[in-house]
């Protein structure tokens, strides 16, 4: 299993990116694809997340409206469109997969993609 992640940069509040998630193959394997995101001193949090086969999302309530995760089986990908950012959205996005092996779950990551939001 192996995700990259690109899309991120510097922009100003209010601004809009696209992350990207490629995965090594969507295989009936990938229960779920998400986003974590990191700021400078904090714990990682959960962003969001859509599970790969029935395309079930979830937000966490501070990105609700905000954002919006997809999926693109062709192109094994998922995107975070993130709109009207804020300066509290700064972070490291990790892309995040659950992949079934056997009767349990494992977690797999990306290497990050930096999100820096100016006001």
């Amino acid at each position: 299993v192996q995700l990259v992640e690109s899309g991120g940069g510097l922009v100003q509040s209010g601004a809009s990116l696209r992350l990207s998630c490629v995965a090594s193959g969507f295989t009936s394997d990938y229960y779920a694809i998400g986003w974590f995101r990191q700021a400078p001193g904090k714990g990682r949090e959960g962003v969001s997340c859509i599970t790969v086969q029935e395309g079930v999302t979830r937000y966490a309530d501070s990105v609700k409206g905000r954002f919006t995760i997809s999926r693109d089986h062709a192109k094994n990908t998922v995107y975070l469109q993130m709109n009207t950012l804020k300066s509290e959205d700064t972070a490291v996005y990790y892309c995040n997969a659950k992949v079934s092996i056997g009767v349990r779950l494992d977690d797999y990551w990306g290497r990050g993609t930096q999100v820096t939001v100016s006001s």
